[in-house]
C-alpha cells in the first residue's frame, strides 16, 4: 500500500498544495508548528532522503527554493528553516518552516490549529506570491 504522501500525490488525499512541477510537490503541513509550515516531497516514493536517485536530490532544493521564497513573501518571519528529519512518513521530504529563532523548529511544540479555510486562503496566497 502507497503511503500517505504517495496517495496525496496520486489525489487520493487533498492537501493544500502551494507549488507543483513534473517531479515535485510541496503542500501545507496539516500539523503546523508555524503557519506557512510547508512539505515538499518528491513524486517518487523513496523512503531515506539520501536514497533519492542523484538527479532527484539535486532537484530537490532548487525547488524548495522557489517555494520558501513565495511562502516568505506571504508569512512574516526571519527567515525559512529547513529540516529533513523522515521519521514522520516513509517518504523523503523536506520541512520549509517560517522562523524568528530556532525555537521555531521545535517539533514538540504544540502544532497550530487552523481550519480548512484557513490553509485553503493561506495556499492560494503562497501559491500566487
Amino acid at each position: 500500500m502507497s503511503n500517505i504522501f504517495t496517495r496525496i500525490i496520486n489525489g487520493e488525499i487533498p492537501c493544500h498544495k502551494v507549488g507543483e512541477d513534473d517531479r515535485y510537490l510541496a503542500f501545507l503541513d496539516i500539523n503546523p508548528l508555524r503557519e506557512g509550515h510547508s512539505l515538499v516531497i518528491p513524486k517518487i516514493e523513496v523512503d531515506q532522503f539520501f536514497d533519492l536517485p542523484k538527479d532527484v536530490l539535486a532537484g530537490i532544493m532548487p525547488f524548495a527554493q522557489g517555494v520558501a521564497k513565495r511562502i516568505a513573501a506571504v508569512v512574516p518571519c526571519d527567515r525559512i528553516g529547513v529540516s529533513v528529519v523522515g521519521l514522520e512518513v516513509p517518504h523523503a521530504h523536506v520541512h520549509l518552516i517560517p522562523i524568528d529563532s530556532v525555537y521555531d523548529m521545535d517539533f514538540s511544540r504544540p502544532k497550530l490549529r487552523m481550519t480548512q479555510d484557513e490553509f485553503a486562503a493561506l495556499a492560494k496566497r503562497i501559491r500566487e506570491a
